[in-house]
């Protein structure tokens, strides 16, 4: 058998190499040499175990031909025979080293029912997570080897993706579910300047990353989780936006808004000071789409149901000024022959049609986030407790095909943004200034004064 010549791993991969975790991911930033790591390490491992069954995995065939498929054919030249039909190396000791892709839930399919000992998913922050689940269904012992390898799988990827959340929240966050076992996740961050033959090689290039906008080169050249590429709103930022909550001066006008779906009801309470700046306190965030700790998709609420939740979240003594809703909550319903809007009426929830421009209310909203030159605070501010806000808005990415546009994945990341986009689109009043007279000590023709100014 003629040797197989690899490149010489330096420190970061060589702790790939030796990882021994259920799941071990490698990444974070540009240049860190791990499209090379990973293919060499699938290479080695069926080198070493006779039979071990391997799924090499992109998003697409024509990245997984250029990427990997041809590179490996130049090293596997005499050492294994290769499968055009099967896409597949297969080698004299019996391993099997497949080449996939998935692009859509439909390719999912040809990976059903099968078993592979490893799986390798190459730039996994580009499949979303339901890819992730089912291939962690395929990723058992394939019975095929001579000896027990316990199953695992590999990771490589940049910040951003339609990915980008679950991965964020296991490998960066470990955020883990009850299910899930903090001692199976391992990630390896690495950079440009942790792989010596770029450094060497290339000065240009790191230069080009160094060179780069800022949020852009904290995604390429630091692999910064909270910044990166596609990302559609890199200006919020919580050390900036996110603040601890307070009580709300009274003179403050109040506003509700929300999107309403059987998949997620996400409502928020906003109020708006003397500047026009909102300030987000409060969050209503239930629905199909919410998973429990488990992972268990939550129970979606009816127009009914959803009219109830506003109304028992909002206290008594809360002068809300409108309530701003998607203007299909206008559009009769064929079952009943009556709109979302009459029900929530019906219920004490009177809505005011704010509009769906979607383009146009996202460029509003990036205005709104963004911090004046004068160096005060941006127009949204949002309470630490409205904690599906703060969470969704850093994922939300650029439409493939409408630039100006969110993508419509991640789903689950959607409906508070949505939400938002509604309030800002609506142009909210600013509050008045304040009086002098304490509010709590009006008079009652003084209060009813105070309303009507509204």
């Amino acid at each position: 058998m003629m040797n197989v010549k690899l490149n010489k791993p330096y420190p970061k991969q060589l702790e790939f190499y030796r990882s021994k975790y259920r799941y071990t991911a490698y990444g974070g930033a540009r240049g860190g040499g791990k499209s090379d790591v990973a293919r060499s390490k699938a290479i080695l491992l069926c080198l070493r175990y006779a039979g071990i069954q391997i799924l090499f995995m992109r998003r697409t065939y024509p990245e997984i031909k250029e990427n990997h498929l041809i590179p490996a054919s130049k090293i596997l030249n005499g050492v294994a025979k290769y499968s055009g039909m099967d896409k597949a190396f297969i080698f004299p000791n019996g391993s099997r080293l497949k080449f996939g892709y998935c692009r859509n839930d439909s390719d999912l399919l040809q990976y059903q029912g099968q078993a592979y000992d490893v799986i390798f998913l190459e730039e996994c922050t580009q499949f979303p997570e339901n890819v992730f689940v089912t291939m962690t269904e395929s990723n058992r012992s394939s019975g095929i080897m001579n000896e027990y390898f316990p199953p695992r799988m590999y990771f490589t990827c940049n910040p951003g993706g339609v990915g980008h959340a679950w991965f964020k929240r296991l490998f960066i966050d470990r955020d883990f579910r009850p299910k899930e076992n903090p001692n199976d996740y391992l990630f390896i961050q690495a950079s440009v300047y942790d792989n010596p033959w770029l450094v060497k090689n290339s000065p240009d290039y790191i230069r080009a990353l160094e060179n780069l906008p800022e949020q852009r080169k904290q995604a390429m050249l630091y692999g910064n989780w909270d910044v990166f590429e596609g990302q559609f709103f890199p200006e919020f930022q919580q050390k900036t936006h996110v603040c601890k909550p307070f009580k709300i001066p009274a003179h403050w006008k109040r506003y509700r808004v929300f999107d309403y779906g059987f998949d997620m009801f996400a409502c928020y309470f906003a109020a708006v000071d003397e500047e026009g700046r909102a300030w987000f306190y409060r969050e209503i965030y239930e629905g199909h789409d919410k998973l429990d700790a488990y992972g268990n998709p939550g129970e979606g609420l009816t127009i009914a149901q959803a009219a109830q939740k506003i109304i028992d979240a909002t206290p008594a003594d809360e002068n809300i000024v409108a309530t701003f809703a998607p203007p299909d909550m206008w559009n009769k319903r064929q079952e009943t022959g009556r709109s979302a809007e009459e029900i929530f009426y019906s219920r004490g929830v009177p809505l005011w049609k704010a509009s769906n421009n979607r383009v146009q209310g996202w460029m509003d909203m990036q205005d709104w986030l963004r911090v004046p030159e004068d160096g005060t605070l941006p127009r949204i501010m949002v309470f630490e407790n409205c904690e599906n806000l703060i969470r969704t808005i850093p994922l939300l990415l650029h439409d493939e095909k409408n630039p100006d546009d969110v993508a419509k994945e991640p789903h689950e990341a959607t409906h508070a943004p949505d939400a938002v986009r509604y309030f800002v689109s609506a142009q909210p009043l600013a509050a008045n200034a304040p009086s002098e007279k304490d509010p709590d000590m009006m008079t009652y023709d003084e209060e009813i004064d105070a309303f009507l100014s509204f």
